[in-house]
C-alpha cells in the first residue's frame, strides 16, 4: 500500500497552484487516532486546551473587571474616560486576532502560534491566542464525529465562563478586601491573573503530544487578497456585454487561480458579509465592564446575606452563562425542535440580538429610576445650602436680601441633623451673601461669598458669650463611586490625628477646624484610631453606607472622653443593585444564543484552509463593537438612560437588517467547502518517484 495513501486524512488541505505554488508539507496529525475521554468520542486533547482556556480567561477577565475603577478611582479619570479607555483596549485585543490568524493559517500553525505567541507574549498573546484557540479545539475531532464538536464549542464556552466567574468575583476582593502600601491591591488584583497565565502556558504544553497539529497552507491571506483583486479587475476589464456573464464575480478569477481556491474564497466572503452588523450586539455586550459597572456604584450592594462590590456585579454574566448554556442545549433547544421550528444557526443568533435589545431597554429603565432617587444638582445661579449648628442652644438663621427670605421657618436647635440641603438662588454666578442669626438675645450679622452650583454648610460655632459662622464649601460631596466619604469637625483645642486604615491619618486642624474628604468602602466602622498631642481615643463611626456622605463633629462634651456627633447629609444608595439582575440575564441569554452559536457557526462556515481566519474576522466584530461604545461615548453628549435607548433602539434596527441578510443567505455543507479538485500526490515505487493525478476530498 502506499504510504502516502496510509496516512491521508478525509480533511487533506488544498495545495496552491499555478503562480502561487507552495511546496507540499507533510501532515502533523498523529498516526493512531488520538486517545478518547473515557470511552467516548472526545478526544483526550481537549481537556488541555479547555483547562488552558479556562486559566487563560480567568487572567483575561480577572483583569478587566477591576480596569474601570483602577481607571477611576485610583488615575483620578473622569467616567467618560474610564469607559472609553476601556473600551479601546478591548477593541485592541480584538484586532490582534487577525495577526495571530494570519502568522497561523500561512506560516506557523496554530499550535505553535498558540502557544509561542499566544502564551509567551502577553503584549500580543490575546491576538495570539484568540483566533486559534476555538479553531484548534475543533480540529481535534474527526469529520465523523461533527456532533461531538458542536456539542464541544459549549463546553468550550463554559470554560471560558467559568475562568471570567471566578476571577470576576476574587479579583475585586484582592483589590478592595486587601491594602497594599495603605490603598486598595491592585498590584494583587493584576499579579493574580498573571500568574494563571504561567499556568495556562504549563497546561496547554503539557498536551503537546496528544494534538492533531494540521499544517499550515502557506500564505493563504495573501493568495485571498491577490485572488479578490485579480476577480475585481477581471471583471472590471471585461466589463462590456461581448464577454458571457458569470455566476458570482470571483468566477473571474478562474483564468489564474484554481477552482478550489475561488470556491474557498466564496465560503469566507459569504461569511464576511454576513459578519457587517454583528459588532452593534457586542457594542452592547461589553458596556457590562464600562457602563453598567459605572451604574452599579450608584446603587446599594447589600444583598442582605453578602455585600457586593461594584465590580462584582459583572459576575452575574459568566455565572448565568454556566446555568444558561446547558439549560439551552438540554432543555430549550430540544422543545424548540419537538415543536417543528427549525431554529437555525442565524435564528438563534437573530434572537440573541432581540433579548440583548431588551435589557438595555430595563437598563434605561433602571438608570432613570437611580436619577429620581438621587440628590438634585443645583443649576446655574443656584446653590444648596445645610445649617450645621454647633453651639450649645438654638439658633435662628436669616438670609438677608431683597426679599428678606427666611432659611427656615424654625430655630435650628443645637447638633440637629438636618434633613436635606436648602436652595438658595444668586443674581450673578458668584455674590456675598449675609446672614442674621438670632442666638439668645442677641442677633449677628455676617456674610460670606458664595458661588453658583456649589453646595455649602454654614456652621455655627459658640465664640465666648456670643456665636460666630464659617462657609465651607462641600465640594467633593458627589460619592458617586459607590464608596462612603467622610469629613470631621474638630471642636476640640488640639490637633487630631484620625487613623482610617487606608493611607496616611486625616489631619484635622484644632478649634472648629474641617478636614479634607476621605472615601473609605462601605462597613462597619466602631472602632477607629485617633491621637492628640496628649492623649489616645477611639471613636464608634457605626456604618458607613454606600454612596453615602457623612460629617463628624469631634466633641468632649461629656465625662466620657471625646466622641463623634454624626451627620448624614448625602443619603445612602436606595435602590438595590439587585435591580440589575433582570438587564444581566436578557444580555447574558442574549449571549448564550449569539456567541456561542456564532463560535460553532463560524467555525463550520469556514474554509478548512481558513479556520482561523474566520475566526479571527469573527472577533474583529467585538473590535468593532468596542469602537462603537468609544465614538458614542466621547462625542453623543447624551444622558446615560437615553445613551441605553439609543443602544437599544440601534440594535433593534441592526437586528431587523441582520434577519433580512440571513433570510437570503445559503448555509454552507461541508461538500461545498470540501469538494473535489486535482492534485499531484507523489507515489513512491521502489527508487521512483512518479506524479498520479487523483481526487481529494477538500
Amino acid at each position: 500500500m502506499n504510504p502516502f495513501q496510509k496516512n491521508e486524512s478525509k480533511e487533506t488541505l488544498f495545495l496552491p497552484v499555478s503562480t502561487e505554488e507552495v511546496p507540499p508539507q507533510s501532515s502533523n496529525f498523529p498516526k493512531k487516532p488520538s486517545p478518547k475521554i473515557c470511552g467516548s468520542n472526545y478526544p483526550l486533547s481537549i481537556v488541555f486546551i479547555v483547562v488552558n482556556e479556562f486559566c487563560e480567561r480567568f487572567s483575561y477577565y480577572g483583569m478587566k473587571a477591576v480596569l474601570t475603577l483602577y481607571f477611576l478611582y485610583y488615575l483620578n479619570w473622569s467616567e467618560d474616560s474610564s469607559a472609553s479607555v476601556y473600551h479601546a483596549f478591548s477593541s485592541l485585543c480584538y484586532f490582534t486576532p487577525i495577526l495571530g490568524a494570519a502568522i497561523a493559517d500561512s506560516w506557523l500553525g496554530k499550535f505553535k502560534v498558540l502557544s509561542m505567541v499566544g502564551l509567551s507574549l502577553i503584549a500580543l498573546g490575546t491576538g495570539g491566542i484568540k483566533p486559534c484557540v476555538a479553531a484548534f479545539g475543533g480540529d481535534q475531532f474527526e469529520e465523523k464525529h461533527a456532533e461531538e464538536r458542536t456539542r464541544y464549542f459549549s463546553v468550550f464556552y463554559l470554560s471560558i465562563n467559568a475562568g471570567s466567574l471566578i476571577s470576576t468575583f476574587v479579583t475585586p476582593m484582592l483589590r478592595g478586601d486587601v491594602q497594599c502600601f495603605g490603598k486598595d491591591c491592585y498590584a494583587l488584583a493584576f499579579g493574580v491573573p498573571g500568574v494563571l497565565m504561567l499556568i495556562a502556558l504549563v497546561v496547554f504544553a503539557m498536551g503537546s503530544k496528544l494534538y492533531r497539529k494540521p499544517p499550515p497552507e502557506g500564505n493563504i491571506l495573501n493568495q485571498v487578497v491577490k485572488c479578490i483583486w485579480f476577480a475585481i479587475s477581471s471583471r472590471f476589464k471585461n466589463r462590456s456585454g461581448d464577454n458571457p456573464k458569470r455566476e458570482h464575480w470571483l468566477d473571474w478569477a478562474a483564468e489564474k487561480y484554481p477552482k478550489q481556491l475561488i470556491m474557498d474564497v466564496k465560503a469566507l466572503t459569504g461569511v464576511l458579509f454576513l459578519y457587517i452588523p454583528l459588532p452593534m450586539f457586542w457594542a452592547l455586550f461589553d458596556q457590562q465592564g464600562s457602563r453598567w459597572t459605572l451604574q452599579a456604584t450608584r446603587m446599594n450592594g447589600n444583598l442582605g446575606f453578602f455585600v457586593l462590590q461594584p465590580d462584582q456585579i459583572q459576575v452575574l454574566s459568566p455565572f448565568l452563562i454556566v446555568i444558561f448554556i446547558p439549560l439551552f442545549d438540554l432543555v430549550i433547544y430540544r422543545l424548540v425542535s419537538k415543536c417543528g421550528i427549525n431554529f437555525t444557526s442565524l435564528r438563534k443568533m437573530t434572537v440573541g440580538m432581540i433579548l440583548a435589545c431588551l435589557g438595555f431597554a430595563v437598563a434605561a429603565a433602571v438608570e432613570i429610576k437611580i436619577n429620581e432617587m438621587a440628590t438634585r444638582q443645583p443649576n446655574s445661579q443656584e446653590i444648596f445650602l445645610q445649617v450645621l449648628n454647633l453651639a450649645d442652644d438654638e439658633v435662628k438663621v436669616t438670609v438677608l436680601g431683597d426679599e428678606n427670605n427666611t432659611l427656615l421657618a424654625e430655630s435650628i436647635k443645637s447638633f440637629q441633623n438636618m434633613p436635606h440641603y436648602s436652595k438658595l438662588h444668586l443674581k450673578t454666578k458668584s455674590q456675598n451673601f449675609h446672614f442674621q442669626l438670632k442666638y439668645h438675645n442677641v442677633s449677628v450679622y455676617t456674610e460670606h461669598p458664595v458661588e453658583e452650583k456649589m453646595w455649602y454648610t454654614l456652621i455655627i460655632r459658640e465664640d465666648g458669650e456670643s456665636i460666630s459662622s464659617m462657609m465651607v464649601k462641600d465640594e467633593e460631596n458627589k460619592t458617586t463611586n459607590g464608596k462612603t466619604a467622610m469629613r470631621f469637625v474638630n471642636t476640640l483645642h488640639e490637633e487630631v490625628s484620625v487613623s482610617l486604615g487606608t493611607d496616611a491619618s486625616l489631619i484635622v486642624a484644632e478649634d472648629y477646624g474641617v478636614s479634607a474628604y476621605r472615601t473609605v468602602q462601605r462597613g462597619e466602622y466602631p472602632v477607629v484610631h485617633c491621637r492628640t498631642k496628649n492623649e489616645d481615643f477611639s471613636l464608634n463611626l457605626g456604618l458607613l453606607d454606600f454612596g453615602t456622605a457623612y460629617l463628624f463633629v469631634i466633641t468632649n462634651r461629656t465625662n466620657q472622653g471625646p466622641q463623634a456627633w454624626k451627620m448624614e447629609y448625602i443619603p445612602a444608595n436606595k435602590m438595590s443593585i439587585a435591580w440589575q439582575l433582570p438587564q444581566y440575564a436578557l444580555v447574558t441569554a442574549g449571549e448564550v444564543m449569539f456567541s456561542v452559536t456564532g463560535l460553532e457557526f463560524s467555525y463550520s462556515q469556514a474554509p478548512s484552509s481558513m479556520k482561523s481566519v474566520v475566526q479571527a474576522a469573527w472577533l474583529l466584530t467585538i473590535a468593532f463593537g468596542n469602537i462603537i461604545v468609544l465614538i458614542v461615548a466621547q462625542f453623543s453628549g447624551l444622558a446615560q438612560w437615553a445613551e441605553f435607548i439609543f443602544f437599544s433602539c440601534l440594535m433593534l434596527v441592526v437586528c431587523l437588517i441582520f434577519s433580512i441578510m440571513g433570510y437570503y443567505y445559503v448555509p454552507l455543507k461541508p461538500g461545498d467547502v470540501q469538494g473535489s479538485a486535482d492534485k499531484q500526490t507523489p507515489q513512491i515505487q521502489g527508487n521512483m518517484i512518479n506524479l498520479e493525478t487523483k481526487k481529494t476530498r477538500l
